[in-house]
């Protein structure tokens, strides 16, 4: 069934919506006006199956950081990628933020492979600038997908594999020590551990950087001091070699990455239709009085009765299972689940694929609480969203590129 998730990393979950900034023509607010009504009327009626279909991500620390690696097919947030395809890597601008130009950080992966030969694994990827002022700039800019290429502080990547390909073995991973890829991946940035190094630092000439700015950022954090001792301890190329290689948990400089956990996928129906308990669960990271608390301040920011309503009703969703960082539903005619009314695009909002020009559907939504478990302050410039909804190409088009673009909406509180 297409759009189901295999292994325990992750299944099926369900969406959201949101109102746009620019001022068009009245012509086109009335149709737009029209366009939400309508979807406001299929969310009605679908959802008592998205109850039923909706599966929803929570996060737990890894036994084993191993058990992350790319060869065992994970669902993981914060930490580093762990690239479908090792090799071909997304290149150029596509690593950084349109905004602000700094290359983008690691948010989460979710595998979500289809009964399609050329989908055999499949794993979307999720990046994000961490400066606030580029998120609300990126909000603004959702808007223009229609009109002209927009510019971006949150990206997605789609990656797919048939099961006979260069990298994996053909069976399932038995997820032991003697379990490996079948080929190493290209050498990542030192510092960051996520894009493709693609600059040599000048001085040990081992060191690899995916932009000047992370050269810098690595040096000024003492890098600069331990090329002589670098270049000693990696004077073997072929120790240089294994350090590539995806058997090894990977090492970056940069103290700055999200914490790194793996997800974990349940049913919502496998929720009862009753407020939870104050102790939350026996998997709770954190205590659901703060959970609540941090849910509810953003209540705060609402001025509209309409955008409170919308928020209350969203609250009594997600109370049922307060933890959830994820909600997939990958199904024909699905929508987020909007935290709020305003902000919600329209079904021509939303654009047709940069591949094979077909339709895009919705297909998971992060969280807001996925902010309190990569330890974001809650202070007046952190970074902080209602929700993110993530739409990709209903057909999962084989495209040349191997990391094709899809598109993100951002709501924020």
């Amino acid at each position: 069934m297409a759009g189901t998730l295999k292994g325990d990393g992750t299944e099926e979950f369900k969406g959201l919506r949101i109102t746009s900034l620019d001022d068009d023509s009245d012509q086109e607010e009335e149709q737009k006006e029209q366009d939400i009504a309508m979807d406001d009327d299929d969310e009605e009626e679908e959802d008592e199956e998205a109850r039923n279909s909706v599966i929803l991500g929570f996060v737990k620390n890894p036994k084993r950081a191993r058990s992350l690696l790319r060869h065992f097919f994970p669902s993981k947030a914060g930490g580093v990628p762990a690239w479908l395809d090792p090799e071909n890597l997304p290149s150029g601008r596509s690593c950084f933020c349109d905004i602000c130009g700094e290359p983008l950080q690691f948010v989460l992966q979710v595998y979500a492979p289809e009964e399609k030969e050329s989908a055999f694994h499949r794993t979307l990827f999720v990046f994000m600038c961490t400066s606030m002022v580029c998120l609300r700039r990126d909000q603004h800019e959702q808007w223009k997908c229609q009109r002209d290429k927009p510019s971006r502080s949150v990206k997605v990547f789609r990656c797919q594999l048939p099961r006979d390909n260069p990298f994996y073995s053909s069976e399932p991973p038995k997820k032991d020590s003697t379990d490996d890829p079948l080929k190493a991946g290209a050498a990542l940035c030192s510092w960051c551990g996520t894009w493709k190094g693609s600059k040599r630092c000048t001085g040990c000439r081992k060191a690899l950087y995916c932009s000047e700015k992370h050269w810098i950022k690595h040096s000024r954090s003492g890098h600069e001091h331990d090329c002589q001792r670098l270049r000693i301890q990696l004077g073997d190329s072929s120790s240089a070699n294994s350090e590539s290689t995806s058997t090894v948990i990977p090492k970056v400089a940069s103290n700055n990455l999200w914490p790194e956990y793996k997800i974990i996928q349940e049913p919502e129906s496998s929720y009862d239709t009753e407020m939870p308990d104050d102790g939350v669960g026996t998997n709770s990271l954190i205590s659901s009085n703060r959970m609540d608390d941090g849910l509810m301040s953003i209540a705060d920011n609402f001025t509209g009765d309409g955008d409170r309503k919308s928020w209350a009703s969203f609250h009594v969703r997600i109370a049922l299972a307060p933890e959830q960082i994820l909600r997939y539903f990958r199904s024909p005619g699905a929508n987020p689940l909007w935290p709020v009314s305003s902000g919600r695009p329209s079904t021509a909002d939303i654009p047709k694929c940069s591949y094979c020009s077909g339709p895009m559907c919705f297909e998971f939504q992060i969280m807001p609480q996925l902010l309190f478990y990569f330890n974001v302050k809650n202070d007046v410039n952190s970074l902080d969203w209602a929700t993110i909804a993530v739409y990709t190409c209903e057909a999962s088009c084989d495209a040349s590129v191997v990391y094709k673009e899809e598109f993100a909406w951002v709501q924020l509180s």
